[in-house]
């Protein structure tokens, strides 16, 4: 706690080893936390301090990322393939970032990071209750999630990985798509210095999704902050995230939680675990499901109240990903994944005002016009 503590730039107790961790428990972690362990694992720990629920985990920190580079002493071999590339050159940059990866992914970590890792491994599957617990396995950028610049998909995520072999190997893939060709390009177009860059890789439990999805605390296509919009699908967040498939569609006043606006959509695909490989891939949903609401009302009310919460901890407009854990009861069962600021309408400044309604009371007095349920 104190090396996280200096880390993060508060002072460390009196004696206390101030060389920085190799790991760090994500509850160990605050929003301030990013020069240790990425955007998107400071923002988990910030969840799990304010009360949210999300399932647990920990991350190789920077530091420990700088040490394994340092260890396999490749940064030269690095730099000198980025030298000269051209970004604009989509075979040259390619090409660059296949060797730059094949070089990381080649190395070992040290036994020091090995047993570290290992052990936190084991601490977690002892906390979830299963020997070798699934896990994701998630990059966090130290110039990811930021309010100015989302880096969120440029880094990989692995999915269902079980086994302290199977975790070490998928944390040097998500250390080596630090640096994949569109990653390179895009830091590059955004003017960050490869040099002052640094990543960490989040192992946080699986959520074994019944559904999961995306939220907004604002309209992504409007701007509107009166409402929370919601899309969903079967299994894992992975096929809406990535576009994969058209997803059920909410709109929830935020003000009253009421669902104001639905969309069913025909979903094709979800990802599911595979039971007998142990494994993460895309099934096709069975044609009796493909039009059957993915989430019920009182899920989708559950999760905009739990948007506001997070919204109102932060600050600002949120971008939020979340699951529905089928092992777990109702009431219970709904995890946050991911919480990262919204970038695209605060890069605008203020939002426009809702088209409906110019105030909270506006919109209801409005809705009983209209005859709608406003609470």
């Amino acid at each position: 706690m104190d090396a996280v503590a200096q880390a993060v730039g508060r002072a460390p107790a009196e004696g206390a080893n101030s060389r920085p961790p190799v790991v760090c428990w994500f509850q160990d972690c605050r929003k301030e936390s990013v020069p240790l362990v990425g955007g998107k694992c400071a923002s988990l720990g910030e969840l799990i301090n304010a009360g949210v629920r999300v399932p647990p985990g920990f991350a190789l920190t920077t530091e420990g990322y700088r040490r394994f580079v340092a260890e396999a002493g490749i940064a030269q071999q690095v730099r000198t393939l980025l030298d000269g590339v051209d970004m604009n050159d989509l075979g040259a940059l390619e090409a660059a970032s296949v060797r730059i990866r094949e070089l990381i992914e080649g190395h070992g970590f040290s036994e020091e990071i090995e047993d570290q890792v290992a052990e936190c491994y084991r601490k977690l599957s002892v906390r979830c209750g299963m020997p070798a617990t699934p896990v994701a396995v998630r990059s966090s950028a130290t110039a990811e999630d930021l309010v100015d610049a989302s880096f969120a998909g440029q880094q990989d995520t692995y999915l269902w990985i079980r086994g302290i072999d199977e975790v070490l190997h998928h944390m040097r893939r998500c250390i080596s798509s630090l640096y994949t060709g569109r990653a390179i390009a895009y830091r590059a177009n955004k003017g960050f210095d490869d040099e002052r860059l640094a990543i960490s890789v989040g192992v946080q439990k699986m959520a074994n999704a019944y559904t999961a999805g995306v939220m907004f605390t604002i309209h992504p296509a409007s701007g509107d902050r009166s409402v929370i919009v919601i899309d969903s699908n079967f299994g894992f967040g992975e096929s809406v995230v990535a576009g994969e498939v058209t997803p059920d569609h909410f709109v929830v006043n935020k003000v009253t939680l009421d669902i104001i606006d639905r969309t069913i959509s025909q979903k094709l695909v979800c990802y599911t675990v595979d039971p007998k490989a142990q494994a993460a891939r895309a099934i096709e949903v069975p044609y009796e499901r493909q039009r059957v609401q993915s989430l019920i009302d009182d899920e989708v009310t559950e999760l905009a109240w739990m948007g506001k919460q997070i919204e109102k901890h932060y600050g600002r407009p949120m971008d939020i990903e979340w699951a529905v854990d089928k092992d777990l009861p109702a009431g219970g069962n709904i995890y946050i994944l991911q919480a990262r600021p919204e970038t695209v309408w605060s890069a605008r400044g203020q939002a426009p005002a809702a088209r409906s309604a110019g105030s909270a009371m506006d919109y209801i007095l409005a809705a009983m016009l209209a005859g709608k349920k406003v609470g």
